[in-house]
C-alpha cells in the first residue's frame, strides 16, 4: 500500500511540475508579444504626433504664402477654412455610409453598429412602399377560400 502512496504522490509531483513548466513557458511568450505590441504602439504614436507637427507646418506655410497677396487676418481665416473643411471632409470619410458597414461591407441584418442605438440619431429603417391595408395575407397551413378545409366537410352533390 506505501509503494500505491508514494506512486501518487510522484503524479502529482510530476503534474505541479509540469503545470509550472507550462506556466512559465506560456508567461514567457505573453511577455515577448507584449513587448513587440508596445514598441508598436510607440512607433504608432511617435507617427502620429510627427505628422500633426507636419500638419501644422503645412497650415502655417499655407497661411503665410496667402499672407503675401491678403492681409494677415485673411490669411489666417482662409486657413482655418481650408483646415475646417480638410476635417470635415475626413470625419465623413471615416463614418460608414448609410446602408453600408463599416469597413465598405454590406451590413449584417439584425446587426446594430456598436455603440449607435437611437440615442446616436440614427434612425430605424422605414419600408418604401407602405404596407397594403384592405389585403390580408393567408395563414399558412390554410385552405384556399371555397377549398374544403381538413374538419369542414365539402359541399354534397
Amino acid at each position: 500500500m506505501q509503494r500505491l502512496e508514494h506512486m501518487q504522490h510522484l503524479d502529482k509531483h510530476l503534474v505541479d511540475e509540469l503545470a509550472q513548466v507550462a506556466r512559465e513557458s506560456v508567461r514567457d511568450e505573453l511577455r515577448e508579444q507584449a513587448r513587440g505590441q508596445r514598441r508598436k504602439a510607440a512607433l504608432y504614436g511617435a507617427s502620429g504626433a510627427v505628422a500633426l507637427y507636419a500638419g501644422a507646418a503645412v497650415a502655417l506655410a499655407v497661411g503665410l504664402a496667402l499672407a503675401l497677396v491678403l492681409p494677415d487676418w485673411a490669411a489666417a481665416l482662409i486657413t482655418a477654412v481650408i483646415l475646417g473643411v480638410l476635417a470635415y471632409a475626413l470625419r465623413n470619410a471615416a463614418r460608414p455610409s448609410p446602408g453600408r458597414g463599416a469597413a465598405g461591407q454590406a451590413p449584417v441584418p439584425g446587426q446594430q453598429d456598436a455603440g449607435r442605438g437611437r440615442a446616436g440619431g440614427v434612425a430605424p429603417p422605414v419600408p418604401s412602399t407602405p404596407p397594403a391595408t384592405d389585403a390580408v395575407p393567408p395563414r399558412p397551413n390554410t385552405p384556399a377560400p371555397g377549398a374544403p378545409g381538413p374538419d369542414v366537410p365539402g359541399p354534397r352533390a
